[in-house]
């Protein structure tokens, strides 16, 4: 649950939590010191209070106290106190009601001849409760010894109440204004540590994109310059090592497009000689007819190879480009047809009076790859389909055969790629279908491969009518 929350969120929670605990704690630790003085120090100013009214009202003396003096001692205290109760064998004077907040174990104390106190409700107010035992001086001894006599005074704490009231609202307002303080530095802290967490996150973003010029702006000495110092070592070495990797991809497709073009001319004499030799092959030995038909096959191969790679620098370079035209698409996809000689094994459906503005070559190169993929790899009935809807032309090249694997499906398109790796020869040179991609791309269009419910592989081309921007 807290680590689902954001990193913001914990901090402020983090910064809140720990200033409320220590406000509670000091302002609690101050509000229960400060009460415990002020009841202390009312407690102690009323006992030398009622000590001084009973030495005033009934000051030591050599003997007891009569009937008249006891009634004279309660009138006297009871005036001056808030309520007040003499007790004696004799009888009581006084508040009664003082009388019954007497605990037993304040009387047991009074009883021992000490001053007792104790803090009580009355009323629901509290009050402080105070007996003590008067005292005579015997006519023999002039010795004081405990009289019998015992005076409980009831004095309110209203002043008291109201400044331990007044204190812990304070307490409460000190606490309300603490909290508010540690939100507003939590905030404060929150920013200073999240504002370079947030640009490092957007420099990383755009790192992540491709910009490798993003730099962060290192400020201070603490974790977070390090870290923005690391960032920038990081993105200035990988900055160099795509400018290497760049470097050398340069370098070997100018190397493959200088090679291709070197190898055009002695190609093209070498297909015109074995042309010309496979002309004649009927009237050559077995074994050289065999070899010249060898020869023939291997240089037309490698005059394809040739010409594919030089396709593909073209459009790496960018200076390929379209020659459209107003094409009549059925009629284009039936000419690659015969021009293979496959229009007898394809079934076709292909709609009359669909035109669009096309690349007739480049149109020629994508059909006669797919179809050719489709005899080679897949199973016949291979299904040639065109349909034209919203302004798109959709070519489909569907098969019989087992169909490509989902681990091939994201790879069907990379150049030099052969779904069965043990066949180090084949009769493609593996660049048919990337050229096709790259072909349907450049009219604006989409090249794509799947998987048929019902078996076998389906090569979708969509093209737009209008044409390509090229």
């Amino acid at each position: 649950m807290w680590r689902a929350w954001g990193l913001r969120t914990r901090l402020l929670a983090a910064f809140v939590l720990l200033s409320v605990v220590t406000t509670i704690a000091v302002a609690g630790i101050g509000y229960r010191s400060a009460r415990t003085t002020i009841l202390q120090k009312a407690q102690d100013s009323a006992v030398v209070e009622l000590e001084n009214r009973i030495q005033q009202v009934y000051p030591l003396r050599v003997g007891g106290l009569t009937s008249g003096d006891l009634g004279t001692l309660a009138g006297e205290i009871s005036g001056r106190a808030d309520s007040a109760v003499v007790i004696s064998g004799n009888g009581t004077g006084g508040n009664p009601d003082v009388q019954t907040l007497i605990t037993p174990e304040l009387k047991e104390i009074v009883d021992g001849g000490r001053v007792g106190w104790q803090r009580v409700d009355a009323g629901g107010q509290t009050a402080l409760l105070i007996g003590t035992q008067l005292r005579v001086t015997t006519t023999e001894s002039h010795q004081t010894r405990p009289s019998g006599i015992t005076v409980y005074v009831l004095q309110g704490l209203a002043a008291e109440s109201a400044s331990i009231a007044e204190l812990a609202r304070n307490a409460w307002l000190t606490g309300a204004g603490a909290f508010v303080l540690a939100l507003l530095l939590a905030l404060a802290a929150a920013r200073s540590v999240l504002g370079p967490v947030r640009e490092l996150r957007s420099a990383a973003h755009r790192l992540g994109e491709g910009d490798l010029d993003t730099r962060l702006t290192v400020r201070g000495t603490d974790e977070l310059a390090a870290v923005a110092k690391t960032f920038n070592a990081t993105a200035e070495s990988l900055q160099n090592h795509v400018a290497e990797l760049e470097r050398l991809e340069a370098d070997a497709r100018r190397f493959v497009a200088d090679v291709s073009h070197e190898l055009r001319t002695p190609l093209a004499a070498m297909t015109a000689v074995t042309d010309v030799l496979e002309s004649e092959v009927a009237g050559l030995p077995e074994i050289a007819g065999r070899a010249v038909r060898l020869v023939s096959q291997e240089t037309h191969n490698l005059t394809r190879l040739v010409n594919d790679l030089i396709e593909v620098t073209r459009f790496d370079s960018g200076s390929a480009s379209l020659a459209l035209d107003d094409v009549d698409v059925a009629d284009a996809l039936v000419a690659t047809l015969r021009a293979r000689g496959w229009a007898e094994e394809i079934q076709t459906e292909l709609p009359a009076g669909i035109r669009a503005r096309l690349d007739p070559r480049r149109l020629d190169v994508v059909v006669a790859n797919l179809v050719g993929n489709a005899l080679r790899h897949g199973a016949t009935p291979v299904r040639l389909g065109l349909s034209a809807a919203e302004g798109w032309v959709k070519i489909e090249v569907t098969d019989e055969g087992p169909g490509l694997n989902e681990e091939v499906l994201p790879h069907v398109f990379d150049r030099f790629y052969k779904a069965d790796t043990a066949r180090t020869r084949s009769e493609g040179s593996g660049l048919g279908l990337a050229i096709s991609w790259e072909n349907a791309k450049l009219h604006g269009g989409t090249l794509t491969a799947a998987n048929r419910p019902g078996g076998g592989a389906a090569f979708t081309l969509r093209l737009p009518v209008a044409g390509g921007a090229g």
